[in-house]
């Protein structure tokens, strides 16, 4: 394994630590899970969190076929498990499980299938609260990580770039508890997909593309978006940006549903580790005040 990988290992296990039992139950525990997969050798018991480590490592170094299959063994034995608990697996554990397995380039078709994760309850008690976001700010770590991802993108072959635009989408709206909806889908470099901000739901398109994007997509965009439930909006990140003239025609006699985020704002809030929901509260908020959808961040937060 390279540093990366013993990194997101180090935050599985954290995540993973309250998913099971590492001894005392004869249906649902870590060396059970390992077992159903045939990695029972690597569950070295002792000490709980070391062990799970030791698990992790072991399968990813010497059998990584076999890791898939066992993130869906501990989820579907921790669902049993926590549920008897009387504090079922929630859908933001899973979807954070979801993010740091794209940080090894794995995804779980089953912990991404929107009908598993809509069956799974949130973390809040079920009532009128919207959920809360995440602190307006990120470590240094998690800050230079996403700096360094969204930079790298452009080293990677077209094919590839796309699929890691989407690793840094997905893990740059989870870093700040927007819940993303994970994986996105993917068509060329195009990727769609969700995210919440403050309970209220925002369709995302994206694309990496070398010219400006400009008022035809703009409007396709804006036609999905309306015709989705009346309280959805959207957001449409252009890497290249917009065209002047774009931007002017769709404004014309309409109300945006949507708001635009270019290349360089994204760079701006992981570089100067600006806060994600800051920017689009000031997006959402000039778009009110002036119809526009896209007002840079240099121009929001001078």
């Amino acid at each position: 394994m390279n540093l990366a990988e013993e990194q997101c290992v180090e935050d599985l296990a954290d995540l993973l630590y309250n998913f099971l039992p590492g001894s005392g139950n004869s249906r649902t525990a870590f060396p059970l899970a390992a077992a159903k997969v045939q990695c029972e050798d690597s569950w070295v018991g002792g000490s709980k969190r070391p062990a799970i480590v030791q698990l992790l490592s072991s399968t990813l170094d010497q059998r990584r076929h076999k890791f898939s299959s066992l993130m869906l063994s501990i989820v579907r034995q921790s669902m049993t498990w926590r549920r008897g608990k009387g504090e079922p697996l929630t859908r933001a554990e899973v979807s954070e499980l979801n993010v740091l397995l794209l940080r090894l380039s794995l995804k779980v078709p089953e912990l991404n299938d929107p009908a598993f994760l809509d069956s799974l309850p949130g973390d809040l008690p079920e009532s009128d609260e919207s959920p809360k976001p995440k602190a307006a700010t990120v470590s240094d770590e998690l800050a230079k990580t996403l700096s360094d991802r969204l930079i790298g993108l452009f080293e990677h072959a077209p094919q590839r770039r796309g699929y890691e635009y989407e690793r840094f989408l997905t893990e740059l709206f989870a870093a700040y508890g927007l819940t993303p909806r994970s994986p996105f889908k993917l068509t060329g470099e195009q990727i769609d997909g969700s995210f919440k901000l403050h309970g209220e739901t925002y369709l995302v398109e994206a694309k990496w593309q070398a010219g400006l994007t400009g008022q035809a997509e703009l409007l396709t965009f804006s036609g999905k978006v309306s015709g989705k439930a009346t309280w959805t909006r959207g957001l449409f990140i252009s890497n290249s940006g917009f065209s002047e003239d774009g931007l002017k025609a769709f404004k014309t006699g309409r109300r945006t549903n949507i708001i635009c985020a270019d290349g360089l704002d994204l760079h701006q809030v992981v570089h100067n580790r600006l806060s994600l929901i800051d920017v689009l509260d000031e997006k959402l908020r000039r778009a009110a005040e002036t119809n526009q959808a896209f007002v840079p961040v240099r121009d929001l937060l001078p």
